[in-house]
């Protein structure tokens, strides 16, 4: 007990490089975990504008802030323990080869995607891989929505039996607007099946337990965006497609994803189905469903989930294991990040050319 208190009590400072909408959205979610001992020390960002916001948002946190308008900066004056890194997709291959090459160790939690090519994944993974005094943690935090996170419990509890088919359902309202426009091109985002769907393709290989062989796609550019032009040039992300995901152990995923479908009731619906029984989750509902093939369709059981610490429950097991390091992972760690991406990379290229595409000419 006296450990577990020790380890509460210790001060970790966090640093986030990149304070748009997503980095003061982690400095929300951290302030919830002071009693832990998570104290925010410093941010970083070129865009004046969202310094100014996140410097605004700290303050009303009691929290005085280092500001640094780059993260070499940030990462020199040695103040903080972890970073957070959620600046736009198209940094973080060089951000997190920066933090993994400093002489302090900083542990990571990298907002999705890991980077936005399968190359720039890899040569991250190798670099950490000769750094085993830093723990990087891949932000896939679907995994953590309460009615998720009960549908993993259920199935890797073996409910539902061997896995054979997950069905994942996004329909949703288009890309917000950030920072000078940058996801509105495949250039940056690495295309909309790595920027948004990576959440998705990790979480069939969770539900699926095995690993992709090859992926075919179909998709368009129909409804969103098609009359926006920065710079002279059009968008290029796409706004709908169907995914189908096959893995080694014979199972099948499958996505659909639509961005122009803002009159749906639920965002994502997730469907898994094993030899003996079936889930569901829905969100934002909040509801779980699961029955078996004995008990039938009579038999199906629905369940509300609820989970005051959705917001942060992600930081929180990071920092468990941060204070645990030696004998705790990530939870989510490099190798989650590398293979979402390369499903989604396989996807845009199934598209492009008509065709499965095999993991292997991705990876």
């Amino acid at each position: 007990m006296a450990d577990e208190e020790e380890k509460r009590t210790i001060t970790v400072k966090y640093g986030i490089i990149g304070v748009g909408m997503m980095g003061r959205e982690h400095l929300i979610n951290l302030s919830h975990l002071r009693h832990h001992g998570v104290s925010v020390v410093s941010i970083a960002d070129p865009h004046p504008p969202s310094l100014t916001s996140a410097i605004d948002l700290a303050h009303s946190f009691n929290w005085p802030l280092q500001v640094f308008s780059g993260h070499k900066e940030m990462l020199d004056s040695e103040v903080c323990d972890v970073v957070i890194v959620s600046s736009p997709n198209m940094t973080h291959h060089r951000i997190l080869m920066d933090i993994i090459a400093h002489p302090k160790p900083h542990h990571v939690l990298v907002e999705k995607p890991l980077c936005t090519t399968v190359a720039h994944c890899k040569e991250v993974v190798e670099a950490a891989r000769k750094r085993p005094d830093i723990m990087v943690q891949v932000g896939l935090e679907y995994r953590y929505m309460p009615p998720v996170a009960k549908l993993i419990k259920i199935v890797k509890g073996g409910e539902v039996g061997p896995i054979r088919m997950v069905a994942i359902r996004e329909h949703r309202f288009p890309f917000l607007v950030k920072v000078n426009d940058w996801n509105r091109f495949n250039a940056n985002t690495g295309g909309t099946l790595v920027e948004k769907c990576c959440h998705f393709f990790d979480l069939m290989r969770l539900f699926a337990g095995a690993s992709p062989i090859r992926v075919m796609a179909s998709g368009a550019m129909d409804v969103n965006h098609k009359d926006e032009v920065y710079d002279g040039k059009v968008p290029d992300i796409i706004d709908n497609a169907y995914v189908i995901v096959e893995f080694d152990n014979g199972s099948r995923g499958m996505l659909d994803l639509c961005m122009f479908a803002e009159g749906s009731k639920n965002e994502q619906e997730i469907s898994v189905v094993g030899d003996e029984g079936k889930g569901e989750a829905f969100v934002p509902e909040g509801i779980v469903r699961f029955g078996t093939r004995v008990s039938g369709r009579d038999g199906v059981q629905t369940i509300q989930t609820v989970d005051e610490r959705i917001n942060f429950l992600e930081h929180l097991n990071f920092l468990h294991a941060i204070k645990n390091k030696g004998t705790e992972t990530p939870e989510v760690d490099l190798m989650d990040g590398l293979i979402s991406v390369a499903i989604g990379v396989a996807a845009q290229v199934s598209i492009e050319q008509g065709r499965f595409v095999s993991m292997d000419e991705v990876l």
